[in-house]
């Protein structure tokens, strides 16, 4: 008897000690539980917590239904949240570093090469200074790959830019088109329509080529770059240091691996629903514009005057802009 209760006690030591290391996320994304982003993080969270055993529970939220959108980085320093499951770019009013971690714009040809920064060009590290430096961890990056500019003109090369009026998000893609002799209008996605109807604006900046279909911007327009070239946002996931930290090693180890898989997936779905949409666009008479890699040159080299003013804003930008130029030229994107 003595020796049965002896072992029930540890038994029960045990079972106290496993659960005062569980732990819930709060964790909110932008995406809609139906918009197939969502539906990745969806099984991102199932994947820690199946992982993890039950040790680690994440409770997402959706459709920024907690805080707006560009609060979520805010709402996980201030406990509100754990987790901001958004993207780095909203942050360019903290530091314009995050710039250069949301949307690097003229960068990178694949989001292989992107994420190949990150793991093994030195840019985890760089990142994470930036991020460490507003109480946060960025553990990971979930990117679906180039955007694809939608137009009722031709949109054969770099030369075709000149005049060309389209709607574009505010901040270092507005400057880099100016730049080249394009006329972004900044607009919200509501707004598109209208004014491709009405001839204020030529064409779109709005999303991925599939994400674009989805849209109906091709029962307005006939043209499309594609591959694209000169936008490939990552959302990230980053959580609030403390209790990044307060995690066991497991469970740390287990939500990294967990985005990994988000990230690979993320990118290959995507690959394939563009590689659809593409022939179904191709069949229904669009032109897909697939520029030759002297003009993405001629953009990356425009895109480079952008991103130096951006790099006199703050130390942070610098570094992570040098970072980007020189990984870039050692896959060979940029010559010396």
């Amino acid at each position: 008897m003595k020796k049965l209760m002896t072992t029930a006690a540890a038994v029960a030591l045990a079972a106290s000690a496993a659960s005062a290391q569980d732990v819930t996320l709060r964790i909110q994304t932008h995406y809609a539980t139906e918009h197939p982003s969502g539906i990745l993080a969806a099984q991102f969270a199932d994947d820690v917590e199946t992982m993890s055993g039950g040790s680690v529970d994440i409770e997402m939220f959706y459709s920024s239904s907690v805080v707006a959108t560009t609060e979520t980085f805010d709402a996980a320093i201030n406990g509100i949240l754990d987790c901001d499951m958004t993207g780095g770019a909203y942050q360019t009013g903290k530091n314009p570093a995050f710039q250069f971690v949301g949307d690097i714009m003229g960068g990178y040809d694949t989001p292989w090469q992107q994420l190949s920064w990150l793991y093994y060009g030195g840019g985890y590290d760089a990142a994470q200074e930036l991020y460490n430096g507003q109480g946060m961890q960025l553990i990971g990056w979930w990117l679906y790959g180039q955007e694809s500019l939608s137009s009722s003109k031709p949109l054969a090369g770099f030369e075709d830019l000149k005049g060309w009026k389209f709607r574009s998000p505010p901040g270092l893609e507005t400057e880099i088109f100016e730049n080249l002799g394009a006329q972004p209008i900044v607009m919200d996605f509501t707004e598109i329509f209208t004014a491709l109807e009405t001839g204020i604006i030529d064409g779109a900046d709005a999303s991925g080529l599939s994400n674009n279909v989805g849209l109906g911007l091709y029962d307005l327009v006939e043209h499309a770059t594609y591959p694209g070239f000169h936008s490939m946002p990552s959302d990230h996931l980053a959580c609030n240091k403390e209790v990044w930290d307060g995690l066991t090693d497991a469970q740390r180890r287990i939500i990294d691996t967990a985005m990994q898989k988000l990230s690979l997936h993320t990118a290959l779905s995507n690959e394939k629903k563009n590689a659809e949409a593409a022939a179904m666009l191709t069949a229904k008479g669009v032109k897909l514009w697939d520029w030759s890699a002297e003009d993405r040159a001629e953009f990356r080299k425009g895109a480079q005057v952008a991103w130096d003013d951006w790099a006199t804003r703050s130390p942070e930008a610098a570094a992570l802009v040098e970072s980007h130029r020189s990984y870039l030229k050692d896959l060979g994107l940029l010559s010396e």
